[in-house]
């Protein structure tokens, strides 16, 4: 057990915001507050405050920074860069700054001091960068993409019900028909039919390209999560997609100390729902829901053509277990295959 106090001659505190970060420096020997400072975010600033850390410290130096991944994303990879090892920290609760106060100053203070008798081991570390952020940037995005593709083609289907331009929208539109749709010509004619055909071509032409943006995403997501976590898509039922959730869900070896823990992450824990004679459990509403959804996705097609699952399945009705019990135990089950994989790789 190696406390931080005891391995570090200083721990700096940091308190992040947009425009500016505020320093606290604490000697672990006396646990005074040696000097504290605010700097600007900017690069020229961050420079700056690493220089001051130099200049105001003469031995090993840890920081502990609030928001590591959001206001403080930058100045993590420079301290990373300068050689001093981070520790995400959180911000103080309401009832401790009701003991303290509050303040900027008073927040770098707290977070330095909340890690210094904090055994190193268990100090969050930060988000790693590389891969698995390019992962994060493209599943938002897909999520975007998805969003407004979505929204273009039910904002086409209103539009093509409400004025007759000779298109069958009895049934949602199909493919064929937005890529007719996209080859209109149109006319600057002020006409409502002429404005109508324009507006349709125009989202018909947005579906396009959101959907060929969407296959380059995930063909960048197949190549990055294989890079990553080599032979994870070869676990039947997962694809690029669900692959990218589940790496950045996992991040790196040792932020989740078991399956059971990466389970209770993604929300497939089972929970207790006893009551009287009846013994059950039911579905955990908590948890990562993107990374539940991946496991739900990946159950799902298992059950399309797997035939151990769809045998479990079979096996589990005659049992009398409802189909939510068994896509849970089965989420359940995969969340503990994928996770001694991901183990395994690390």
């Amino acid at each position: 057990m190696a406390l931080i106090a005891d391995r570090y001659e200083y721990v700096i505190g940091v308190d992040t915001h947009a425009r500016t970060h505020t320093f606290a420096i604490i000697e672990t020997r006396t646990g005074a507050v040696a000097d504290s400072r605010e700097f600007p975010t900017h690069r020229a600033g961050t420079a700056r405050a690493i220089t001051w850390i130099g200049n105001r410290t003469t031995g090993s130096v840890f920081a502990a920074v609030e928001g590591t991944s959001s206001y403080g994303a930058q100045l993590t990879a420079a301290l990373l860069d300068a050689g001093i090892p981070v520790g995400e920290v959180r911000p103080p609760s309401r009832a401790q700054q009701a003991i303290d106060g509050k303040s900027d100053t008073i927040d770098a203070e707290t977070a330095a001091r909340s890690v210094l008798r904090q055994d190193e081991s268990r100090v969050a570390s930060p988000r790693a960068a590389g891969d698995r952020a390019a992962l994060r940037i493209l599943l938002a995005a897909r999520r975007l993409l998805d969003q407004q593709r979505t929204a273009d083609r039910n904002a086409l289907t209103a539009l093509l019900r409400t004025i007759d331009l000779g298109v069958d929208v009895r049934r949602p539109v199909t493919d064929a028909q937005i890529a007719a749709i996209a080859a209109w010509r149109t006319t600057g004619d002020g006409s409502l039919q002429r404005i109508a055909r324009a507006e349709a071509q125009r989202l018909a032409r947005s579906i396009i390209d959101h959907t060929k943006q969407l296959r380059g995403n995930h063909t960048m997501l197949g190549q990055l999560a294989e890079k990553t976590s080599p032979g994870l898509q070869s676990v039947p039922g997962i694809g690029p997609v669900t692959a990218a959730i589940i790496i950045c869900a996992y991040s790196h070896h040792g932020r989740i100390r078991s399956e059971a823990a990466f389970a209770a992450l993604a929300g497939v824990a089972p929970r207790p729902a006893s009551s009287g004679n009846t013994v059950r459990h039911r579905l955990n509403r908590g948890g990562d829901r993107q990374l539940n959804r991946a496991f739900d996705v990946i159950v799902r097609t298992r059950l399309s053509f797997d035939a151990d699952t769809r045998a479990y399945a079979e096996r589990s009705r005659a049992q009398g277990k409802s189909p939510r019990e068994i896509r849970r135990n089965l989420k359940r089950y995969v969340c503990r295959a994928v996770f001694r994989q991901l183990h395994a790789m690390a």
